[in-house]
C-alpha cells in the first residue's frame, strides 16, 4: 500500500506550477495563529469549525504534518476574505450552510462521511458535480441551486486546502525537496531520476 507521504508527493505532480502574487504571499506568511485560538476574519465560528474539520479530513496529520499543522483553515479564511468577490463569498456561505444542514451535527466523523458521500460519484452524477466549478449562479436551474452552492463550497475548500498546504513554508522546505540555490536545468532526464517532488518556494 502506498503511504500518505508518497501519495501526497505524487498528488503535487498534478497541481502544476502556481504563480503567486505578492498579496497571496503575504497572506501565506501571516498564517501563524494557534488552531484553537485564531479568530476568523470572514468565517463565522461555525464555519471556522466546519472548514477546519474539512481541511483535517482532506490532509490529516500522521507521519508528516497535516493541514491543521500549517494553519490551512486560517489561510482559507484570509484568501476568501481578501481576494474573493462579494458574489463568491455569498455562494460560499450558502454552500457551507447547506453542507452543515445535510451532515447534521458538525463533527470530524460527520464531515468525513459527508465529504465521501458528495465526492464518491460516478458517471453523469460526477460530471454534473464537476461542471458546477465553471458555472455562474445565473447559469444554474433553480432546482439545482442547492447542489450548485454545496459543490462550489466543497471545491473551493478542497482547492484552497491543497494550495495552502503545498505553498506553506513547512511543507515546502521539510516535506518536498527544496533547494534555495538550485543548480543547472536539465530538461531531458528520466522521471525516476527526479526523485521527490520539488518545492516551488
Amino acid at each position: 500500500m502506498i503511504n500518505r507521504r508518497t501519495a501526497l508527493k505524487n498528488l503535487t505532480l498534478g497541481l502544476g506550477a502556481v504563480v503567486t502574487a505578492p498579496t497571496v504571499l503575504s497572506i501565506l506568511s501571516s498564517c501563524t495563529a494557534e488552531v484553537e485560538t485564531w479568530k476568523p476574519v470572514f468565517f463565522s465560528e461555525s464555519q471556522k469549525i466546519l472548514v477546519s474539520h474539512l481541511a483535517d479530513v482532506i490532509i490529516p496529520s500522521d507521519e508528516i504534518p497535516g493541514a491543521l499543522d500549517v494553519n490551512v483553515p486560517q489561510f482559507i479564511d484570509k484568501m476568501i476574505n481578501d481576494l474573493e468577490t462579494d458574489e463568491n463569498k455569498g455562494i460560499f456561505k450558502k454552500g457551507a450552510a447547506i453542507f452543515s444542514d445535510k451532515i447534521g451535527k458538525v463533527s470530524k466523523k460527520n464531515v468525513e462521511t459527508g465529504l465521501e458521500t458528495y465526492f464518491k460519484l460516478k458517471g453523469d452524477a460526477a460530471e454534473k458535480a464537476k461542471s458546477y466549478q465553471w458555472k455562474a449562479e445565473n447559469d444554474v436551474d433553480e432546482n439545482e441551486k442547492n447542489d450548485f452552492f454545496l459543490y462550489k463550497f466543497l471545491f473551493v475548500v478542497r482547492q484552497l486546502t491543497l494550495f495552502g498546504y503545498y505553498t506553506s513554508k513547512k511543507i515546502g522546505t521539510e516535506v518536498l525537496s527544496y533547494d534555495p540555490v538550485p543548480g543547472s536545468y536539465d530538461p531531458c532526464i528520466p522521471l525516476e531520476d527526479v526523485g521527490n517532488t520539488w518545492s516551488l518556494r
